[in-house]
């Protein structure tokens, strides 16, 4: 099953609802912007993305002179794709090695996307090398390791409670020396002290950029699909303080409304790089901006 047929299953509720308001009204009027709206506010695009996204049907229905709710449905895709549609979605990986730190609160599905992220570059032949730097939580480098058991790739970690940047010390060490390709390195998922999590996150960069000074450096932002605008919250505060550069938005597999893809990128201008639509190791998957706004309308 591809991107499409996954994430059409996942939002099939969502869909649905956007769908039913097209095939419910036979003319392009109040009523039917109205109704469209509703759903769009309700599939969790929130109240300032549904607006701009409204404005532009709106002005596309007048300037294309479009009499039809298949052709406004048209035109809202195309609206869509594009506020999705921001920056780079693919990983830059242009260096040896290059680095992705994984960021986020706790609960998203941070060390299962790594797990998956870590499995997607193996098979595609990059060699791939885990750092187990969320010392904080317990298990969470046992939960790590058991991923690097499934994707077939070698880990480092440090006792509960070590200093994160010295594991990615270790880890930048044991990259050179194995010719590892990506350091995918999984972070501490606190949120309520922004300043000790910027110092963490300030004193794990300074390690990267001393010991691999102009390597390609990532920060992905996991955050979980079902938690609707708290998702955008979360999104806002962590790229103030930790320089995010994609996202990857995890279980949009039934329960969650879709919608928060499009408020994020379109609020924050930070591309979606992958969107986990279920549970196994190959179901998180790069994003498809066409492909989402297609399942989604």
């Amino acid at each position: 099953m591809g991107f499409f047929d996954k994430i059409k299953q996942g939002l099939s509720k969502t869909a649905t609802a956007i769908s039913q308001v097209f095939t419910g009204f036979s003319e392009i009027d109040d009523d039917f912007y109205d109704g469209l709206e509703e759903s769009l506010i309700l599939a969790d695009l929130g109240f300032e993305t549904t607006s701009k996204a409204m404005d532009s049907l709106r002005a596309k229905v007048k300037e294309e002179k479009l009499t039809t709710t298949e052709q406004a449905r048209q035109a809202l895709r195309t609206i869509l794709t594009a506020m999705v549609q921001v920056g780079d979605m693919t990983l830059d990986l242009s260096t040896q090695p290059s680095v992705v730190l994984v960021i986020g609160v706790n609960g998203v599905g941070k060390t299962t996307s790594i797990g998956k992220i870590a499995h997607q570059l193996k098979e595609s032949g990059k060699k791939v090398l885990l750092c187990a730097a969320d010392t904080f939580r317990a298990a969470a480098a046992d939960q790590l390791e058991i991923w690097a058991g499934r994707a077939g790739v070698d880990i480092i970690r440090q006792d509960e409670g070590a200093d994160p940047a010295s594991v990615v010390f270790d880890a930048i060490a044991a990259a050179k020396a194995r010719k590892a390709d990506v350091i995918l390195c999984d972070t501490a998922g606190r949120l309520h002290n922004k300043q000790n999590l910027m110092n963490e996150l300030g004193k794990i960069s300074r390690i990267i950029d001393r010991e691999l000074p102009g390597a390609a450096k990532e920060v992905l932002l996991v955050l979980d699909g079902t938690t609707g605008q708290n998702g955008l919250m979360q999104a806002r505060q962590f790229s103030q303080i930790a320089g995010v550069t994609g996202m990857v938005l995890t279980k949009l597999d039934g329960t969650a409304k879709g919608g928060i893809v499009i408020a994020v990128a379109d609020d924050l201008q930070i591309p979606v790089k992958f969107i986990g639509v279920g549970e196994q190791i190959d179901d998180l998957m790069p994003f498809d901006p066409n492909a989402f706004a297609e399942a989604l309308v």
